[in-house]
């Protein structure tokens, strides 16, 4: 259980990219804002991360945009807490985890999806959209909005 807290560790380590990414979403001229459902990667320093739009199904892309809500209110409750990113609006953002994948820390990225040869991953067993989903004895994490539940477990290559 100790390697899966790390893997919603790493995802909260995203959130140090807050001030770099307020940046580009002030930017008037950077093209349209990011949408529900877009992915992006964070990498980099925690001191000067870097927010890059990308396909879901790329490798890299370690979150996806679950709302975008007005600076002034907050990220959904009553689930997992959300990675925040503030700018001229708020951004929402949960794993961009794939059924069957593994996941592993990664210095630049913080969680990474990785070959699940990797004895040190953890493998999303299964990803359950709508009604929340009971995940025993595998580690469920779960967010209201959109209704998205991991069900998260030690990998066993």
């Amino acid at each position: 259980m100790r390697k899966i807290g790390w893997v919603i560790g790493a995802v909260a380590v995203v959130a140090v990219g807050a001030y770099a990414y307020a940046f580009v979403m002030t930017g008037s001229d950077r093209g349209p804002r990011p949408q529900p459902g877009e992915c992006a990667r964070i990498e980099g320093r925690p001191e000067s991360p870097t927010y890059r739009a990308a396909s879901c199904a790329d490798d890299l892309a370690n979150v996806k945009v679950a709302k975008v809500v007005d600076a002034e209110a907050e990220c959904p409750r009553g689930g997992a807490q959300y990675t925040r990113f503030t700018g001229s609006t708020t951004l929402c953002l949960i794993p961009n985890f794939v059924e069957g994948a593994c996941y592993g820390r990664d210095e630049k990225a913080g969680l990474r999806k990785v070959d699940c040869t990797n004895a040190q991953a953890v493998k999303v067993v299964k990803v359950a959209h709508g009604a929340p989903t009971t995940c025993e004895p595998n580690r469920t994490v779960a967010y209201p909005e959109p209704s998205v539940t991991f069900c998260l477990a030690k990998n066993t290559p």
